[in-house]
């Protein structure tokens, strides 16, 4: 991705910054960011951030650098510089909504079993 040399006004790129995070956070359903997403990045932007955080949610969960490199076709450089930015505040919490959710579907999944276990019981 190619940024201008030159720079903007701070106080503006703070600004047009925030609109961009509030804009992503009133995003209510999967399905409009998706859309959004689709529409707003390249291609190639798209699967870099995507790869991105595929590559930490990875590495998190014990995956070798082969089997990511393998599977998500990156190269060992672009996993290093991924273990970086795992470092960081705003992947940790992407990487943390993610296990949440991860968690949240887990869980629906087995309480739902045991209703319909319990239905059978009860006889209902």
């Amino acid at each position: 991705m190619r940024t201008s040399s030159q720079k903007i006004n701070p106080a503006l790129k703070r600004q047009i910054v925030r609109t961009l995070a509030q804009t992503l956070t009133d995003i209510k359903s999967l399905g409009e960011m998706e859309v959004f997403l689709s529409d707003f990045l390249t291609d190639a932007e798209h699967e870099v951030f995507s790869k991105r955080l595929a590559i930490a949610y990875w590495l998190k969960k014990g995956r070798s650098y082969n089997n990511i490199k393998r599977n998500l076709k990156v190269s060992s450089a672009t996993i290093a510089a991924t273990i970086h930015l795992m470092k960081k505040p705003g992947f940790k919490l992407a990487l943390k909504v993610i296990e949440a959710e991860e968690w949240a579907v887990q869980w629906a999944a087995r309480i739902g079993k045991a209703r319909s276990g319990m239905r059978k019981f009860v006889g209902k």
